[in-house]
């Protein structure tokens, strides 16, 4: 297997200055030194903690070298294996760098306020179908993660995804300047990171950013349902973008959603893209899913990929770990199914979470059971943004609704007296409440923001109730 870098380029890509008995060839990049493989290069970057502190442990676990600030070589010992940098994660950033210009991979870049990681792991799949494709790990989409993922990306891929986030505004340009893509998507605008921008138009500008990065002649793959398409599109058009593809329903949308048929496990789709009329299959439900992958089709048709194989590899895509992963739970007289979507929320997500909650089959006497923490970042619209949830919930017919925090407080208090399952102050007070109320036949949703800890009930669900990987319909549930 060809080594991921040789020592000699990605010293010369970091300047860097060489110490102890170094590895001929570089395996893998990796910043923990908890998961990383043998043979990898560990980047000591500081952040929450100092990397530094753990290149001895980097090192005993097999890593071929480890990458250290010149300032910290005291630390080691004369014969560790180093490469010397006057700031790590700017040596990072310059072996990203140096991984773009070797590839000739066409490569797209993902933002949005909702369904980047999703997004990006379905291009994933439809590009797989026709070459070897890198995409970046996780949500690894910012000030480290998007060079990490770009120094991580074989020389010999034929294709390759990013994902790009903000919570900020400039924090894309400088990302996108390194990943330089040939196709750049714009999932949607929503308000989300309202606390530190103020209005959706703010957020718009800054999700925009991410085609100033475009190579000559790329294409941009903007959201014409969105309300802030003509501002991203003006954006674009300023940015120098000479082709821009819309994707929806819109009647003038390039990427233009004929018919659909929303089922509680999967999609069924009737798509014309760039004028090519397509029918294919989503393995996992929801009509976010449904109108993304218009723009993963999309950009696949743009960098030139075949456009059958891509459609037919989207009836293998599985909703991920806290993005709508399924599981099912065995619970007295038959079961329940858990949607795990624990792992961020927004108005926008949060609203299609429920709507999937909707679809979702239940059994005879099963219940749609919605267990929601706050939303955060959403500055002085918290309040009113959480009571308008009421809506999606009347709209998706959930039966009941548990909420913890302080801002799911507003929604509680929205709420008909009949959709009230429990009310907590924290998701750690919840959790017994929620325990207890499962049924055989339920399907119940956990939602909330990363910060507002839903993740633990999740567990608590999956170890009270041997839960396991829903491989069946939701239907078939008792």
């Amino acid at each position: 297997m060809t080594a991921l870098w040789t020592l000699s380029d990605i010293a010369t890509a970091m300047r860097a200055d060489r110490s102890g008995a170094l590895p001929q060839d570089v395996d893998g990049i990796s910043i923990d030194s908890r998961n990383l493989s043998k043979g990898d290069a560990f980047f000591a970057l500081t952040g929450a903690r100092d990397g530094h502190d753990f290149v001895e442990a980097a090192l005993k676990a097999g890593a071929g070298v480890a990458v250290v600030a010149r300032g910290k070589r005291a630390m080691f010992s004369a014969d560790a294996p180093l490469l010397l940098v006057d700031d790590v994660l700017g040596a990072l950033s310059d072996l990203a760098r140096a991984s773009r210009a070797r590839t000739h991979a066409k490569i797209i870049a993902v933002t949005g306020s909702v369904g980047k990681t999703g997004t990006k792991e379905a291009l994933r799949l439809a590009l797989s179908a026709d070459g070897e494709t890198h995409a970046s790990a996780a949500s690894y989409n910012n000030h480290w993660g998007v060079p990490l993922s770009l120094a991580r990306c074989p020389a010999d891929v034929k294709y390759a995804i990013f994902e790009i986030g903000m919570n900020h505004a400039g924090e894309i340009t400088p990302l996108v300047q390194l990943v330089r893509p040939h196709v750049a998507i714009v999932t949607t605008v929503e308000p989300v990171h309202l606390e530190y921008f103020g209005t959706v138009e703010k957020i718009a500008d800054a999700k925009a950013e991410i085609f100033s990065g475009l190579t000559p002649g790329g294409a941009a793959v903007i959201n014409r349902d969105n309300s802030q398409y003509a501002r991203l599109a003006a954006a674009a058009r300023a940015a120098g973008v000479a082709r821009i593809v819309r994707f929806g329903e819109h009647e003038e949308a390039e990427a233009r959603l004929v018919r659909h048929a929303l089922k509680p496990d999967s999609s069924c789709v009737h798509a014309c893209i760039l004028g090519e009329d397509v029918t294919y299959k989503l393995g996992a439900p929801g009509r976010h899913l449904v109108m993304n992958s218009l723009a993963v089709l999309a950009a696949a048709s743009l960098v030139g990929s075949d456009l059958a194989l891509a459609a037919l590899a989207l009836g293998a895509m599985r909703a991920p770990v806290g993005r709508g992963a399924r599981m099912t739970l065995t619970v007295s007289g038959g079961s329940a199914l858990l949607i795990d979507e624990s792992y961020n929320a927004n108005p926008a997500s949060m609203a299609a979470a429920i709507a999937l909650l909707g679809q979702a089959d239940v059994g005879p006497q099963g219940r749609r059971i919605a267990v929601l923490g706050d939303m955060l970042e959403l500055g002085d619209q918290g309040e009113v943004l959480h009571r308008a949830v009421a809506q999606a919930v009347e709209a998706a017919k959930v039966d009941l609704v548990y909420c913890s925090g302080p801002l799911m407080h507003s929604l509680w208090e929205a709420l008909p007296s009949s959709r009230r399952g429990g009310y907590a102050d924290t998701a750690a007070q919840l959790e017994p409440v929620v325990l207890s109320a499962i049924r055989a036949g339920d399907a119940v949703m956990i939602k909330g923001s990363f910060g507002s800890k839903m993740g633990p009930i999740v567990k608590a669900l999956e170890r009270q109730y041997s839960g396991r990987p829903a491989l069946e319909p939701a239907s078939q549930l008792s």
